[in-house]
């Protein structure tokens, strides 16, 4: 058999270059229209401020995050100059509508200096985070705290984690992708060995990995030492956490994959009824799908997509692109290894699986291409921030995958079905061996030593014969060319979910002001809205006051006066917050009355200054009620 390497016209160039133009209109489209949103968490505030100096010991310390988190007693820390404690330990939820906020109270007669606030948290995306600033009493002074050097979720346990992840991803790619190429594409592979043997793998690497990953994560998203991860009281604490609830199920549903790959190397290995195998086919399709599903969604409940905007659509997009992904690169590592370790492979399960593949790429782009919306946000933050660089570097690496996929194909049309001459030989063989176990029926062990022998050259020949074929080695090579892609970009999206999205990122820049240094209290704002009902003494004026209208927590009161001066009682009050600029709000608060014509609000958190919309509703009838606003400056 001749064969030719094959030609590459324009045709490849010119769909990689429309794939491009398409790509890029839609994602400049989408950045276009993409409106602020966070997915890792960030500080967006604190009072005191970072840097303030403030005239007396404050009652408390409030850190503003720009979504929710995960803290305990001692996840905020605040210390004096000498390095001393100097809180109670005691977290408190100062959350409310829109704004997530916690405190913790300090001790009376605290000293003059410089105080440390050291924090750390678990982001609702599972990833930990941390941070540490000063303010001081009465005046700046020498301290003996150090800022903490160490980042949370680094050093060994961070890479050992790293790793961890690595492996659950790689492991997993192989489970799924394996099988999927098995059943969608060369049902006859489910009894080569070397293909049960990557599936297998895939399995027990994906649960050695989730096991890893479960006993990582208290140092992880704590300490910091290897040691605590046989803590069974950080286990029990990691149990009840949102991500340990999703390495738990993913341990299950690994129990159910386990049963699915017995059944695919087993039963439906040895099945020749066609009829009955083609049902069976059906079944383990769905069932594989539906256990793949769910393995994908444990990732899905628990990182990047289960927070930010739209995770009802984001979670389920998310399985969708994991399946996409392990449906392509499980495949081909399946591919390879059928090139590469078993005797022949028929041309009609390569081209079912480039069929495979070219749609899974075409999934994979439209589920990547809103999740880069979603993450990224901007044309600043796709090439400004870690995120959109590593994600410009995926694309970078699909493409280069895509570009030797299409070589992969040209060669697929040229590989031949198992030659004559390999199947004579095999014939031959066996012809041999059954004369030779005929001949040395009276001594079987030399029969079965002659057949070993016969068998070896036979395989010895299949290879040969195999490896004679141009066209399959050139598949060989390109199909290992996309494999060693493939493992890169597997890297790269490890660390993509690792990373912080560029919209968090450039929304902590953003904010950087709401933790610039102050050197004295900021001091309270007063509006007033005059307001009329169109009711009976329904006309009047509403004062409010917020002190110390800065970030973070303020106290607020409303008086409502009558015309004429006079406290005017209203049966209902509400007021809320918005900021505009950053679509966050409105934040509504409903205060409490004291008195006739005087509601107040303790506590009322502020994320971030700027230029806030603040809008009073004032009922002074079942029927009659008024909305009226004003913008006030806030921080």
């Amino acid at each position: 058999m001749t064969a030719t390497a094959p030609r590459f016209g324009p045709s490849p160039v010119r769909m990689l270059l429309a794939a491009a133009v398409l790509i890029g209109t839609l994602l400049g489209a989408l950045l276009a229209g993409a409106s602020p949103a966070s997915a890792h968490a960030a500080l967006t505030g604190s009072n005191p401020k970072d840097g303030a100096v403030v005239a007396t010991a404050p009652k408390e310390v409030t850190l503003t995050f720009s979504e929710q988190v995960a803290m305990g007693n001692d996840s905020i820390r605040v210390l004096e100059p000498s390095g001393k404690r100097s809180d109670k330990a005691k977290i408190r939820d100062l959350s409310s509508g829109g704004t997530v906020s916690y405190g913790v109270d300090l001790l009376s007669g605290l000293p003059n200096g410089t105080y440390t606030v050291a924090w750390q948290a678990v982001s609702a995306d599972s990833h930990p985070i941390s941070g540490a600033f000063t303010f001081s009493i009465g005046a700046p002074s020498k301290t003996t705290v150090a800022l903490p050097e160490r980042e949370v979720g680094g050093g060994v346990v961070g890479v050992l984690y790293d790793i961890a992840r690595y492996a659950s991803y790689a492991g997993f790619v192989l489970l799924a992708g394996g099988a999927a190429f098995v059943l969608l594409c060369w049902q006859r592979g489910a009894s080569v060995r070397p293909l049960q043997r990557l599936v297998v793998q895939g399995w027990v690497t994906l649960t050695a990995a989730t096991l890893a990953t479960l006993l990582l994560r208290t140092p992880y998203t704590g300490s910091g030492k290897l040691a605590d991860a046989f803590d069974l009281g950080g286990l029990r604490d990691v149990l009840e956490t949102k991500t340990g609830a999703a390495l738990i199920s993913r341990l299950l549903l690994l129990g159910a994959a386990a049963l699915f790959v017995a059944v695919l190397f087993g039963a439906y290995a040895k099945r020749e009824d066609e009829a009955a195998k083609k049902d069976l086919t059906f079944g383990l399709a769905i069932g594989g799908t539906v256990v793949a599903a769910g393995i994908a969604a444990t990732w899905a409940l628990s990182e990047h997509a289960s927070t930010g905007i739209q995770p009802g659509l984001a979670m389920p997009v998310d399985v969708i692109h994991l399946l996409a992904v392990a449906t392509w690169l499980g495949g081909l590592a399946a591919l390879l290894t059928a090139l590469y370790r078993a005797p022949s492979i028929e041309r009609a399960a390569v081209r079912r699986f480039s069929t495979v593949a070219f749609n899974s790429v075409v999934v994979l782009a439209a589920t990547g291409l809103y999740q880069a919306w979603r993450q990224v946000g901007s044309w600043s933050a796709l090439t400004g921030t870690s995120y959109g660089q590593l994600l410009l570097v995926k694309v970078g690496l699909i493409v280069v995958m895509v570009g030797v996929a299409w070589i992969s194909r040209r060669w697929t049309r040229q590989l031949g079905e198992t030659t004559a001459a390999a199947e004579t030989t095999a014939a031959g063989a066996e012809e041999e061996k059954e004369e030779a176990e005929e001949a040395d029926s009276s001594d079987p062990e030399r029969a079965a030593q002659l057949a070993r022998q016969k068998a070896a050259v036979a395989t010895a020949q299949k290879k040969k014969t195999r490896d004679a074929d141009p066209s399959r080695s050139g598949l060989r090579r390109s199909v290992l060319a996309e494999a060693g892609v493939a493992v890169v970009l597997l890297a790269v999206v490890t660390v993509l979910t690792t990373t912080e999205p560029g919209r968090t990122e450039e929304e902590a820049a953003g904010s950087g002001g709401s933790e610039a240094a102050a050197t004295v209290p900021a001091g309270p704002t007063e509006i007033k809205l005059p307001f009329d009902t169109g009711g009976q003494n329904g006309r009047g004026t509403v004062r409010l006051s917020l002190d110390p209208a800065t970030s973070g927590a303020n106290e607020m009161h409303v008086w409502i006066d009558t015309p004429d001066g006079k406290p005017l009682d209203v049966p209902e009050v509400k007021v809320a917050f918005t900021l505009k600029a950053k679509q966050i709000g409105p934040l509504p608060i409903t205060p409490d009355r004291l008195t006739a014509g005087h509601w107040s609000a303790g506590a009322v958190q502020i994320p971030m200054p700027g230029e806030w919309q603040v809008q009073v509703t004032v009922r002074t009838s079942d029927i009659d009620q008024t909305t009226i606003d004003k913008n006030v400056k806030i921080g």
